[in-house]
């Protein structure tokens, strides 16, 4: 392929964002561990660890209480979002001065077509550029992959963390991937790489190996793309917006509930709030769903399909009450709801930028 149709590529990632942003505004937790989460007496979990703390094998979505006890000079901070969205949002304005074709993933990572750009300037150049300019207008550090694929380039982001820098040259993405453990391709997750190293499937380069017709029957639909994947085959373009599915919104309880009258509370305060974001976004749907996570952590949905469109609260409090009300047993009890809306009408969702599809409130 000739020079000039060469896709670069950058995934972006902060390090240890929720951590780094406390550490900033707070120069005595330099250097110190910092666990950014819930209350560890009760059931929160982490949300990110520094790297001081992460030495102690704490991680993100670790119970806080086991956090604490593995850490106990870790210093727990409650998250404020707020700072982290204004935080991130300078950042990706930067990244938005370089090139206009942005995939935010979420506050901290997003990934960079810079193929135009490096008609003017080598792109590691750009690559050393965005890590300078983070470090030097915000104050935080970013890891940074570059290839000619998403895929290789968020692999490549996460591989010298923190504030790592790791370039694939095009034509080399197989290589690259080779050596790797199966489970850092995306796509393969926890289970799945189970899976694969039960099956003696270790490396990156020994799933690539594997016959066309082998990753159908152990992946399904998502079975050419991973192995496309595995191969250094990407074609897959970064996406400045993505059409709105649902609007939905959840919490999760301090305590179980089993009451009636608390979950119709949960349930009717839960769906005032998606009717206000259908009513702010102009949407309307029919399609209404319940998010359900027991005691014992089962998790899963019910939904219904009502005759017409609605942003109504009424209406959709009695359509989730409903759902809910199946799953009242005796001795049942609930950790978490969630309420979403879908199903929009003809010309009601709009293209939104990446990772507000799906609006958790």
């Amino acid at each position: 392929m000739a020079q000039s149709l060469t896709r670069h590529i950058i995934h972006a990632d902060l390090d240890a964002f929720y951590a780094a942003a406390e550490q900033l505004d707070n120069p005595e937790l330099r250097g110190r561990p910092v666990l950014v989460g819930g209350r560890p007496d009760g059931r929160g979990v982490v949300a990110t660890a520094s790297y001081e703390a992460r030495k102690f094998g704490v991680h993100s979505a670790m119970p806080m209480a086991t956090a604490a006890r593995q850490c106990p000079e870790g210093i727990i901070i409650r998250p404020r979002f707020d700072r982290y969205r204004e935080l991130s949002q300078q950042v990706m304005d930067i990244f938005r001065s370089v090139t206009g074709i942005i995939q935010p993933q979420s506050l901290d990572e997003a990934y960079l077509d810079i193929t135009g750009a490096s008609a003017e300037r080598p792109p590691i150049a750009i690559a050393i550029d965005i890590k300078e300019r983070v470090a030097e207008e915000v104050g935080l550090t970013v890891s940074v992959g570059l290839g000619a694929g998403k895929c290789v380039a968020k692999i490549a982001s996460d591989l010298q963390k923190p504030d790592g820098l790791v370039v694939v040259p095009a034509g080399a993405e197989a290589e690259f991937l080779a050596p790797l453990a199966v489970g850092k391709l995306v796509g393969v997750g926890p289970k799945s790489a189970a899976r694969l190293i039960a099956e003696g499937v270790h490396t990156i380069g020994q799933l690539a190996a594997m016959p066309d017709a082998w990753f159908a029957q152990r992946f399904g639909k998502r079975g050419a793309s991973i192995r496309d994947h595995a191969r250094g085959i990407d074609d897959d373009p970064v996406q400045t917006s993505r059409e709105t599915k649902s609007i939905s919104s959840e919490t999760t309880f301090a305590e179980d509930l089993a009451e009636r009258d608390e979950l119709l509370a949960v349930i009717d305060r839960l769906s005032g709030k998606v009717a206000d974001a259908l009513a702010g976004k102009g949407f309307a749907g029919r399609t209404v769903t319940v998010k359900i996570r027991l005691s014992d952590y089962t998790t899963f949905t019910r939904q219904q399909t009502l005759p017409e469109a609605t942003d109504d609260n009424a209406a959709i409090a009695a359509a989730a009450w409903t759902l809910l009300a199946r799953e009242l047993t005796p001795g049942r009890a609930f950790r978490l709801l969630g309420v979403g809306v879908s199903g929009f009408t003809t010309g009601a969702a709009m293209a939104l930028p990446m990772g507000q599809q799906r609006l958790d409130l």
